[in-house]
């Protein structure tokens, strides 16, 4: 009986440690794969960063030049938004979840995801470190971080949206409160300001004060409404054509229109927007609102300004005419983030990616880069829910029009391709790298001719 319960103990005790040993040795296989994934997936031939409009439609057009292999895209997060729309979502004409898709549909297959944050770039050595401790290595590097928007710095917000009356198509998080704020809207000033700072889509901070005004003459509240749109610039619009045309709007719709005014506190218990006087240091001025809509100051990210690739106020430095980084040969950029001397838009972005998209192929080869982009951008100024102003323009503030038409004047036509037409190029076309601007269409509608 001894000799049978030692043996039973002997069994036993080999079956535990041969389980521990087996667990352990699976443990090492999968820590060694890990170790070993990691290390070999830490190193791309191209790397991107940011997962905005840009850097998706960069990341599908090196797809096809590198091999999905050899592409990794680093983006945090889960959604990705076409912002373009939220001027309509603010106004009521379109949904806000009609601008979102989920950031893991739009990737391009086989590209590598990496769901991070870019904490720290080093050009000198090739490496990006991200916010949860990866080292990631790169041959070439595109740089799409977009730009940061800064609701803090005017004092009074971000806490402010709490209170109704105020919104801002500028987030995804405070759009739909412009909207409540424009059906909510009684009587009293409706207030829309431009920051003392550099924007994307300049135009979208009067495209809603012009929405606004139609949505109150719709409702019958407008003659109960003072109209006004406080603007940092000493213009109205930077191109002289289009800012023509608006200036007729503006005088015909009875719009109040007060330059060098910049938003510098809100006082949203008391519903007050404090202004100064750009033309008068010290100069403030307060305005009573019953609705607010703000465009946030905006600048550069911190992680390119904190990098040996921004220039001396912190945004990407580029060549502007083939979009390669100033001092580091392998290193690009595009879109918001790049000092680039064109407005910061989503079209600015499309005739973008299929320059770079040439200058990086021409690389590869060893050979000079040979396409220009001529600074193309493009600002579709809806001015009531059935008409644009499509402007269009280069580097010199030069009109750049794709349709035989005059473009300064307001078209129905075009309020369908900015709503309708538009949100299809861009999820079907551009995000694919299939649309590279209008360029190659314009020559043919304008006969050959610029």
């Amino acid at each position: 009986a001894s000799l049978r319960v030692a043996l039973n103990t002997s069994q036993k005790l080999q079956s535990f440690i041969c389980n521990v040993l087996l667990r352990i040795a699976t443990f090492l296989k999968l820590f060694h794969y890990e170790v070993y994934s990691a290390s070999a997936n830490m190193h791309y031939k191209m790397l991107v960063l940011g997962g905005g409009s840009g850097g998706i439609a960069m990341s599908s057009r090196m797809k096809r030049l590198f091999g999905a292999e050899n592409v990794a895209v680093v983006e945090p997060s889960e959604s990705h938004y076409y912002q373009p729309i939220w001027t309509l979502v603010g106004a009521g004409a379109k949904k806000a979840a009609s601008s979102a898709r989920p950031t893991a549909s739009l990737m391009p297959s086989g590209v590598k995801w990496v769901k991070s944050k870019v904490q720290e770039i080093n050009p000198d050595t090739n490496t990006v470190r991200t916010d949860d401790g990866k080292e990631i290595s790169y041959e070439y590097l595109i740089v799409a971080l977009g730009l940061q928007l800064h609701f803090e710095k005017i004092k009074g917000l971000p806490e402010g949206f709490e209170h109704p009356k105020i919104g801002s198509n500028y987030s995804i998080q405070t759009v739909e409160k412009t909207w409540k704020a424009l059906q909510d809207f009684k009587e009293g000033n409706a207030v829309f300001t431009f920051p003392n700072t550099p924007v994307k889509c300049a135009g979208a901070p009067q495209k809603i004060m012009y929405l606004s005004d139609a949505y109150l003459r719709k409702t019958g509240k407008r003659n109960k409404a003072k109209v006004i749109y406080n603007t940092s610039l000493p213009v109205l619009f930077g191109i002289k054509k289009y800012a023509d045309s608006l200036w007729d709007i503006v005088k015909q719709r009875d719009l109040q229109i007060n330059l060098r005014q910049n938003l510098i506190e809100v006082r949203a218990d008391k519903q007050e927007a404090v202004f100064e006087n750009l033309d008068k240091p010290g100069e403030t001025r307060v305005f009573e609102y019953e609705m607010l809509h703000v465009t946030p100051p905006m600048g550069p990210i911190s992680v390119i300004k904190n990098s040996p690739l921004a220039d001396e106020v912190g945004w990407l430095d580029l060549n502007k005419d083939n979009l390669q980084h100033k001092k580091y040969p392998n290193v690009f950029g595009i879109g918001d983030c790049t000092n680039l001397p064109t407005a910061k838009t989503g079209a600015a972005v499309a005739a973008q990616t299929a320059v770079l998209h040439r200058t990086i192929s021409r690389i590869l080869k060893n050979q000079k880069p040979d396409k220009i982009y001529d600074g193309y951008t493009s600002c579709p100024l809806v001015t009531s829910y059935k008409s644009v102003i499509l402007a269009e323009f280069d580097y010199n503030g030069q009109p750049l029009e794709t349709f035989p038409i005059n473009q300064a004047k307001e078209s129905r036509i075009m309020y369908h391709m900015k709503a309708d037409v538009m949100p299809h190029l861009y999820w079907h076309g551009l995000l694919r790298g299939l649309w590279g601007g209008p360029a190659p269409y314009r020559k043919l509608m304008h006969l050959g001719m610029k």
